[in-house]
Parts: structure tokens; sequence; C-alpha cells
């Protein structure tokens, strides 16, 4: 596949292909990741098996490979924004063939399956189980103990519940960051009631708020603005279907000029120095602040009365269910969504995730397995 090769590469008893990738080793992985062979979890009937063909690069890969979450687990294999082709698959999977193009986003599993299972996935809501079973696509343990690797990698194994068919009409490299960064910011503004008669705002454009310009333009808000510190991203936020923009360094008056004129405004900020108060200052009276952005360090602090007076409530989103990125998935099938991607060979993750930390990408990068040859 144009990548690395091993001579310890592990090999499926039953299949002829083999499980490597990059791993990171220690919390210095940011540009040091090493290519080798790991062990996926022990194949159960209700799994898939896909073969890697695009890997989208997240921020949470790189919190992870930094350790800066809290310890990871190294060896870690990061990539939570997979899609590929489904070459094995077990006898208890209905809705997955072989050949079929498919995803899976940032988990991989959850306590669905057991008895007494808690009540977030009896509703459907896996992505906020808590209970025993939980598995994120990397960095976490299945309920059979196996450890779980992520995309940036030749073959992912998953159970097929976690593993979305990837409809007509979306390309694979783009599908890939929507299988993370896409629906953590869908997610809440469907919640939310994004739509006409909305006022939106989304904090921070980068690969997450460029998501959010799209979709909520494509929802139908009657007015979708970009909110970033410098006006260098003025014309590409335009360009995505913004209908303002903001640039908070360049602009003095800002928290006042726009105070108390938007219905919904979703975060995607990771850094604990944004200025949190005025941003709600932003939110019309019985507006909601939803915080996806997960920064490092504590969050600024805020006052009461920053939401008593004018009836203003501050929450939280984590990514979506199998059911909801499928839904967004035909969504952005529907609504012909393009979101700008650029391309990087799988071999060049390590440069391409050094370049993500740097802030060049415009506005997410996908990592391509190359043809075997």
């Amino acid at each position: 596949m144009g990548n690395p090769s091993s001579s310890e590469a592990i090999t499926n008893p039953d299949y002829s292909y083999t499980f490597e990738g990059w791993m990171g080793h220690d919390e210095k992985s940011i540009g040091n990741m090493q290519w080798g062979a790991f062990e996926p979890k022990r194949w159960e009937e209700g799994d898939i098996d896909i073969k890697i063909t695009h890997s989208g690069i997240c921020g949470s890969d790189l919190h992870t490979l930094r350790s800066g979450w809290g310890p990871t687990n190294y060896p870690c294999v990061v990539g939570h924004e997979i899609v590929g082709k489904a070459v094995r698959v077990g006898k208890e999977v209905k809705h997955i063939k072989v050949g079929d193009r498919v995803g899976v986003g940032a988990q991989s599993d959850s306590c669905r399956n057991r008895t007494g299972k808690c009540s977030d996935c009896s509703a459907g809501r896996e992505n906020y189980c808590s209970n025993e079973g939980r598995c994120d696509t990397y960095n976490g343990v299945f309920l059979n103990g196996g450890k779980s690797y992520g995309g940036y990698a030749t073959y992912n194994r998953v159970p097929a519940h976690f593993a979305i068919q990837i409809p007509d009409g979306v390309d694979s490299a783009a599908a890939a960051p929507m299988m993370c960064g896409g629906i953590t910011v869908y997610s809440p503004l469907k919640q939310n009631g994004c739509g006409p008669g909305k006022r939106v705002a989304i904090l921070g454009v980068g690969g997450l708020g460029a998501f959010g310009v799209l979709f909520a333009k494509a929802m139908g808000a009657d007015n979708v603005t970009g909110v970033s510190r410098k006006v260098v991203k003025r014309d590409d936020v335009l360009k995505l279907g913004a209908d303002q923009y903001i640039a908070t360094d360049d602009e003095p008056d800002w928290a006042q000029r726009y105070a108390s004129s938007f219905d919904l405004i979703v975060c995607t900020i990771s850094s604990p120095k944004m200025p949190l108060r005025d941003y709600l200052g932003l939110l019309d009276t019985g507006g909601r602040f939803v915080q996806v952005g997960a920064p490092e360090e504590a969050l600024p602090q805020i006052l009461a009365f920053d939401l008593i007076p004018k009836n203003r409530s501050i929450g939280g989103s984590c990514i979506g269910s199998p059911g909801q990125i499928e839904e967004m998935l035909k969504f952005a099938a529907e609504q012909e969504i393009r979101p700008w991607i650029e391309e990087r060979p799988m071999s060049q993750a390590n440069k391409a995730v050094v370049d993500m930390e740097m802030g060049f990408a415009r506005y997410r990068y996908t990592l391509v397995n190359e043809p075997e040859q």
C-alpha cells in the first residue's frame, strides 16, 4: 500500500491481510509515530474487518498522542474517522455485507448488548454510555479485553453496530472527517433546532467550525455567522456559506456590537483562554451555548449573571450515536454538502499531523492509503 512494511506483521489466521499502522509510543509522538504491527481485538461474530482507504485527522488525535487529556495507553494507533471496504463480516451481522463501503467514528462499542444496559443505550444514545462496555475507537478496551486501535492503519476491526454504510453521493475523502468532526457539530445543531427562524454562530472556524457553517446553512438557519480570531479567514468562511464573519482580534468592539444577536452558539474552540463571558453575551433571550471543543485545561470562569438575566443556558455535546451519524451522512448526500478536504498520503502521516498541529489545515486533512502494488 506504499506504507512502511514490518517483518513482524501480525496476520489474521483466517485471512491473508495484516493489521499495521502508525503507532505513538510516548508523549512526544506528534511527528514521531512509528510504523508497526498490532493485534486487533479477538474476533467475534458481531464484528467486521475494514480495509481502510481513508482516515481523517482529528484534533482528538493530537490530544491523545501527547497524553493531553490524561495518560494514553501506549502504543496507540490514533484515527477515529475511518472509511473503507468491509472485507470480513461476522455471522451475526445483518446490515453490512462484504464489499460495502463503511465508516467508523469516535466510538466502537457500548453496553448496548448487555443485560441491564444503561438508559442511554436503551434510548439509542450510545454515545453517552458511561457503563463498562463503552469503547472509543482508539486508546480503549473492548469487553473481551481487546485493545482498540484506530485508522492510521491498513485494517480496522469493530463491532458492526458502530459501522455505518456510506451513501452514494458522499466521497470517501469527505465522509471520513464527517465520522467525528462532522457529527460533533451536526448533533448539537440538530438537537437545538437549527433551521428557519434561528440565528446561529459557530465559534472557531477550523476543522469543526467549517463543518458547523456548512451544516447550519444547509439546515436553513436565518443567519449563520462564523466567529474566529483573525480577519484572514473571512473570505473562506463566507465561501463556505456564512452570512457574516466576526474577527475578534481585529474588531475591538465585537462583543458590544453583536450582543444578544444569536439564538444558538456552537463553540468548537479548545483553548482555555477564550473570552467565554463575552461569547455568552452574544446570546439573545433564551439562547443556548453548546461547548464541543475540549481544552486540556479548565474552561474560563463565568458568573451566574452571565446567564440569569437573559435566560441563557450553557451545555455540551459529545459526538453522535450510530443512528445519528447515518442520518447526518444521508443529509450530507441530499444537500450535496462538500467540505473542504486536503488528501494526504498515509505514508506521510507524521508530516500531516505536524501540519495539523501548526494550524495549516484548510479545513480538514484526510489520510489516504495508497493502492497496493
